[in-house]
């Protein structure tokens, strides 16, 4: 397989314009190719003028090796060369039986708990997974009547229940570095139901309508491996015997969890702790009990929505409705010189603000969007940085209470009911109340209440909003839209804690307990944490 990167393409470009760009760049006769795939692709607005594709193709010549070999040496193209993936290959099922007398326990339903549940049921081990929250189908149920009623189910909601905080939200996934780890999840994505362009898209997205099909078709397939998968079971106890007669030394002998208002035990030498971000409890219980925890930088702010028409005008210009391009997107950082950063986050071209709240009496946004991007809204997390400067203890758990403070400050500002707090973005940066709305509407359900963005953040965080807001006027011009809103408060966009692990990812003095994903802080996204399932799943079969 030969690589061609950086080919330009048109934005009305065809298989056969493909097959002869690649033809002339390779100098063979179109014949001679096989057949051509997209290793990846984006959108190149650098030339507003000039929008088009820019693609990376693996191109597939008949004959042997030595022609594919030959036809590189003779091109001398820094982006032309030969290329082998390397597939990733699952740990084998005899060896993993031989090693593990119990079976593993994976703890949390998200991304990193299916993908570690996975692979350990791929080996053979025949896992069993316990989810606090509900499954697919009773999980929607109870998420849309909380938005339409505001009343919250607090073991079963955005955050909660099967695929995690993620299922709710656009399905952005964050490709970065290779990593054979990455295609195979991206490949059983699509197999579990994803649509096939994120095997290639540079931004790939599965959309909210699809991210429940394809969450419902991966813990299928770890039921037909021999695995268990338990909704409404929420783990309170992780068992372990001391094995050395020192105390900070022990290993994992079982969990304990809570199903229908009954306790029930397990026995296991092996727990996969993916709990997701936002399992405060559980939190409390494991630094009570003595896991190590850290404090981890993270950050607040709020839900910033602008016309998704005007979005596309910024980005695209006069290709701005051109349908093969889609909902145009943005990213943004700005470091203020106070050492704070501010940035977009899990921005959702096309989507809506969301309800996002687990506790009671406390209000958290979040953004969804489906797979066409097709609402009148654009809007993105609009974060300031949070570090221990702005706690008020050494705690480990001090950035939960920073978050929990602001969630009911929010909660309070929107005068109750789950309303959410908005502010016209010129009444923000005035520093006055709003009366009315403009041109945008909130999307928000189940509904909103004017409120100052100072009423529940912190003035740090406010006045860092609005000197970034500032300066991202200035690299988009237009997105200082007055009637924008800002809809608060956004605080789970990570995790504050970090559970303190060695390098066979096993929590510090816990032979057997591999904290994990976003809710142990080693990862921030859907991509990150099911790679770190993985190599949880990996470490306990390599044993």
């Amino acid at each position: 397989m030969i690589k061609i990167a950086g080919v330009s393409l048109p934005l009305t470009y065809d298989e056969d314009l493909l097959r002869t760009l690649c033809a002339r760049r390779l100098g063979v006769e179109a014949g001679r190719i096989d057949r051509i795939t997209i290793e990846s692709r984006q959108v190149d607005i650098s030339d507003r003028n000039d929008i088009h594709f820019k693609a990376a193709l693996h191109v597939f010549i008949t004959g042997d090796e030595g022609d594919e070999n030959e036809i590189v040496w003779r091109i001398k193209d820094k982006k032309i060369a030969r290329e082998i993936v390397t597939s990733y290959t699952f740990p084998g099922s005899a060896e993993a039986k031989k090693t593990l007398k119990l079976r593993p326990v994976v703890v949390g339903c998200g991304p990193a708990g299916m993908f570690a549940a996975l692979v350990l049921a791929q080996a053979g081990t025949r896992p069993i997974l316990l989810e606090r929250g509900m499954d697919v189908d009773g999980r929607r149920k109870s998420v849309q009547a909380f938005w339409r009623t505001g009343v919250l189910d607090t073991s079963s909601n955005v955050q909660f229940g099967a695929g995690g905080a993620g299922t709710f939200s656009d399905g952005k996934l964050k490709i970065g570095k290779k990593d054979p780890r990455k295609r195979m999840i991206l490949q059983e994505l699509v197999d579990a139901g994803a649509p096939f362009e994120i095997l290639y898209e540079n931004k790939p997205h599965i959309g909210t309508d699809l991210l429940a099909g394809t969450v419902r078709g991966l813990i299928g397939k770890i039921i037909s491996l021999g695995g268990e998968v338990h909704f409404g079971s929420t783990v309170t106890e992780i068992i372990r015997n001391d094995i050395s007669g020192v105390k900070s030394d022990y290993k994992v002998t079982g969990v304990g969890y809570m199903q229908n208002e009954s306790y029930s035990e397990l026995s296991t030498d092996h727990v996969v702790l993916a709990i997701g971000h936002s399992a405060r409890d559980t939190f409390s219980y494991l630094e009570k009990s003595g896991i190590h925890m850290e404090q981890k930088p993270f950050a607040v702010g709020v839900r910033i929505e602008h016309p998704q028409a005007l979005i596309n005008q910024i980005q695209y210009g006069r290709f701005a409705e051109d349908p093969r391009l889609g909902a145009a997107d943005y990213r943004m950082v700005v470091h203020l010189p106070d050492g704070r950063g501010v940035y977009t986050f899990c921005m959702c071209p096309g989507g809506s603000v969301v309800a996002a709240a687990s506790e009671e009496r406390g209000l958290v946004t979040n953004g969804m969007s489906k797979w066409k991007r097709d609402n009148t809204n654009a809007n993105t997390a609009l974060l300031v940085t949070v570090g221990k400067k702005d706690l008020m203890s050494e705690h480990p758990l001090a950035g939960v209470e920073l978050q929990r403070s602001i969630e009911t400050a929010a909660f309070s500002a929107g005068g109750g009911g789950y309303k959410a707090p908005v502010q016209r973005l010129e009444d923000f940066l005035l520093h006055r109340n709003s009366r009315a709305f403009g041109e945008v509407l909130p999307s928000y359900m189940p509904g909103t209440e004017f409120a100052a963005v100072d009423s529940y953040l912190p003035k740090e965080i406010t006045g860092s909003l609005r000197r970034g807001l500032a300066e991202m006027g200035k690299w988009m011009p237009g997105y200082s839209y007055p009637d924008a809103l800002l809809t608060g408060a956004e605080t789970r966009s990570t995790s504050p804690v970090r559970m303190i692990r060695g390098i066979t990812l096993e929590a510090e003095g816990i032979k057997g307990l591999y904290p994990c994903g976003e809710g142990a802080g080693y990862a921030g996204g859907i991509i990150s944490a099911a790679v770190d399932g993985v190599l949880c799943a990996e470490q306990i079969l390599n044993g």
